[in-house]
């Protein structure tokens, strides 16, 4: 199970954490973002540090009907106790956590400050 919080602004906040290029492990708080289909959005500055490789270039629909191009690199991540290699936008906003790398799990936010964030794994059968 992964948890976090949420914050004064109701954003569900988990920490995250990314394996740079130098095989160090670095944590950061990543807010959960369930119009983002993605996986995972970093801004600029954190993929540098991280020194991400670059895979190729994405385009996606904004909420408000505009187009926009970025990049996408590949990093691991630690995610509920398990490294997965995945693709990472590079976008100028806060770390976003998208719906593809919370698929199979459940979310439950208690909407409120402070209030509990819980990512539980699902079991499916079938």
């Amino acid at each position: 199970m992964i948890t976090g919080i949420v914050n004064t602004e109701f954003e569900p906040i988990i920490p995250l954490s990314v394996c740079g290029s130098d095989g160090r492990i670095y944590t950061q708080d990543a807010i959960i973002d369930t119009g983002f289909n993605g996986w995972l959005s970093l801004p600029p500055d954190l993929i540098n540090q991280l020194n991400l490789k670059w895979k190729r270039r994405g385009r996606a629909i904004l909420g408000d009907g505009s187009e926009c191009v970025f990049n996408v690199y590949e990093a691991e991540v630690v995610w509920d106790g398990v490294l997965l290699t995945i693709p990472i936008d590079e976008a100028d906003s806060e770390p976003l956590v998208g719906m593809s790398l919370m698929e199979g799990y459940q979310l439950t936010v208690q909407v409120f400050e402070n209030g509990r964030v819980e990512l539980s794994k699902v079991n499916t059968v079938g």
